[in-house]
């Protein structure tokens, strides 16, 4: 490949020069793909992540330099971000929906089961079982990759990243060289074709029905007005790519965050999410409150009939209300000058939401590890107060959300945009496991929820057979 030729030039015009810190080097290149340019490459992990908006970078990363996988460590990011250099890095990565719950395998169980919570009673002879399905993930983990590849409109780069220090040039030097030997030229995705399987859900819908009547009961809603439940939809047999899924589903999902993580072959996280925790340009903030939900028909006149009956319902507008007072009032102390809209509508291919954006201006120091310990878990994937309700969803869900609803994206010193992991699947052999929450309050009533989370599940699945 002409490119690495070319960046193989940079890379030996190194071997004498004594600049010490982050590195980037780039050349022009020809993709195509970049999810199949991405599938064919040996080296991992392997990231993907395009940003809501198709004249947002696009972005592919491979390998590692050195990553955090301490969600307290994030703070560094901030610091590596804040040199001086012309180019600075970038990490790609995320943090799980609760990173302080241990893992599921590795649950302290002692004074936490048997356990009542309102009138539920967990089950003393059954605690989580099995190894930890997100082996790997991990609360926290945020790469420095060793190869981008970065789409800017028309025009492509390939890139390698070095850290130099006082010690390790040759080593750096080398481990380039390698990095850039083992790529190869990008391949068509393998075809996504029907899969047959056999669909488990967790909770089922009988303990869905009584998770919601908990939630919904006056005593409940006093301390707690509202808990986002969720659930995991495994499909046993359903064995696919999860590259191919995620460029099909891509398809569908114009108006949504794609981005993808395999940080080991077996195993991949992908989602097509609508949701943006927040877009920190320099000292300029975007984020939104996304909570609210009506279904699509394909009927223009119908849809318009549902986006106004959306926009006048008291339970969804109560559900938005929740998660865009929680966050300004979370972004206070971190910056001034905010401001929130009135609630939208934001059509995606299947459902509408309410979105409500808000902008602010950061008081100067404020860094990105601060954005998201204020802003992470919104209301709209955990509920509000923040604390009751991650306490009933830790005692109560009987599964293990890892990064499903966790904060995924992208760090660096100029911008940084981190998305909230809804509407996302998980890959491992043999399985493909879908994802949806719904924000349950006052007036919420199971067999809706139920059926809103079907509705969210719907346009992957359909991909599926």
């Amino acid at each position: 490949m002409l490119a690495q030729t070319h960046i193989k030039q940079q890379l030996d015009a190194l071997r004498h020069d004594r600049t010490l810190g982050f590195v980037r080097l780039r050349v022009a290149c020809e993709v195509n793909s970049f999810l199949g340019w991405l599938n064919a490459q040996p080296l991992y992990p392997r990231i993907y992540w395009h940003a809501r908006g198709e004249e947002r970078p696009e972005y592919v990363a491979l390998g590692r330099i050195h990553e955090l996988t301490d969600p307290a460590h994030i703070a560094r990011v901030c610091a590596n971000t804040q040199a001086s250099q012309v180019d600075s890095p970038r990490y790609f990565g995320g943090l799980a929906f609760d990173p302080d719950l241990p893992p599921q395998g590795n649950r302290e169980w002692q004074g936490f089961v048997p356990c009542r919570f309102d009138g539920l009673a967990l089950d003393p002879d059954q605690p989580p079982q099995g190894e930890n399905p997100w082996q790997g993930f991990g609360p926290c983990r945020f790469v420095l990759p060793r190869i981008e590849l970065v789409r800017r409109g028309e025009c492509v780069s390939l890139c390698l990243n070095l850290w130099f220090d006082e010690h390790n040039r040759e080593a750096e030097l080398a481990a380039g060289h390698q990095a850039l030997a083992a790529l190869v030229p990008e391949a068509p995705l393998p075809p996504l074709t029907p899969q047959q399987w056999r669909r488990r859900d967790n909770p089922d819908r009988s303990e869905w029905q009584q998770l919601v009547t908990t939630v919904t009961a006056p005593d409940f809603q006093t301390h707690t007005p509202k808990v986002v439940l969720s659930r995991e939809s495994r499909l046993e047999g359903a064995d696919v790519n999860p590259w191919s899924l995620l460029a099909r589903w891509a398809e569908r999902a114009e108006q949504c965050f794609r981005f993808g993580f395999q940080f080991e072959p077996d195993h991949g996280f992908i989602a097509c999410s609508p949701e943006r925790l927040y877009r920190r340009e320099g000292r300029h903030l975007f984020s939104e409150a996304l909570a609210g939900t009506i279904r699509r028909s394909g009927d223009e006149a119908l849809d318009a009939r549902l986006a106004a009956e959306l926009l006048s319902d008291s339970k969804n507008r109560l559900e938005n209300r929740l998660v865009h007072t929680d966050i300004l009032h979370r972004l206070a102390p971190l910056a001034h000058d905010i401001t929130l809209t009135e609630p939208r509508i934001l059509k995606l291919r299947l459902l509408q939401h309410l979105k409500c954006d808000i902008e602010a201006e950061l008081h100067p120091e404020v860094c990105d590890w601060q954005l998201l310990a204020a802003l992470h878990p919104t209301p709209a994937v955990g509920g509000a107060p923040r604390e009751s309700a991650l306490a009933f969803i830790r005692a109560r869900e009987p599964y293990d959300r890892g990064w499903y609803a966790g904060a995924c994206g992208m760090l660096s010193r100029e911008t940084s945009e981190c998305s909230v992991a809804i509407r996302s699947a998980r890959i491992d052999p043999g399985a493909v496991t879908l994802f949806a929450g719904a924000g349950i309050v006052a007036g919420s009533e199971p067999a809706a929820e139920w059926a809103e989370l079907d509705n969210k599940i719907a346009n992957v699945l359909s991909l599926l057979g």
